[in-house]
């Protein structure tokens, strides 16, 4: 496995970022800060992974808003 330590995201799963956001936010303010569907219409962690998944720009989105974050 290659080390990369230039990556803020390494080791850090996609659920894992979305279960965090989800708890921070809710799903109301996931929808405020990222205009997608997969966090307004019905969501839930299973669905919006399978979108982020095949959607490369909404991942980065969904990404660069967790690095903002401070869960603290």
């Amino acid at each position: 496995m290659e080390s990369q330590p230039n990556n803020p995201l390494h080791g850090i799963k996609l659920g894992q970022i979305v279960e965090q956001l989800h708890a921070h936010y809710g799903w109301d303010g996931l929808a405020d800060r990222i205009d997608i569907n997969c966090f307004k219409n019905d969501p839930s962690v299973k669905s919006s992974l399978k979108f982020l998944r095949r959607t490369p720009w909404a991942r980065e989105k969904v990404e660069r808003l967790y690095l903002k974050t401070d869960f603290k």
